[in-house]
């Protein structure tokens, strides 16, 4: 049986409606974001802009108040610790040929008092 001449059949007239609904949404949305970018802000937006504002600085005021200390430096290390660091570079200078035996024992010496 053969279709009918002249007239789309549901699915022809279904696709054609479809095609215009989504142009004229993606046009009205078009003008509608050029409008909006082209209209200078209203009151309203700018006293909610200016609400927001001062709502963010009231909050990190709030946020550094309640901040915890900061954290306790680390103790000065001890003179027994400070010691054996040094005699650790001592040694270190000594093997690699910076300080010869003599200067070693005399730095090692001042060290141990």
């Amino acid at each position: 049986m053969r279709g009918r001449r002249g007239r789309p059949g549901l699915a022809g007239t279904m696709a054609r409606t479809a095609v215009i609904a989504g142009t004229a949404t993606a046009v009205s949305g078009s003008v509608r974001n050029k409008q909006a970018a082209a209209a200078p802000p209203s009151a309203e937006d700018q006293a909610a802009a200016a609400q927001q504002a001062a709502d963010a600085q009231a909050y990190q005021q709030q946020q550094a108040a309640a901040a915890p200390p900061a954290a306790p430096a680390a103790p000065a290390p001890s003179a027994g610790d400070d010691i054996i660091t040094q005699l650790e570079r001592l040694g270190a200078l000594h093997s690699q040929g910076v300080l010869t035996d003599d200067e070693f024992g005399a730095a090692k010496a001042k060290l141990l008092g």
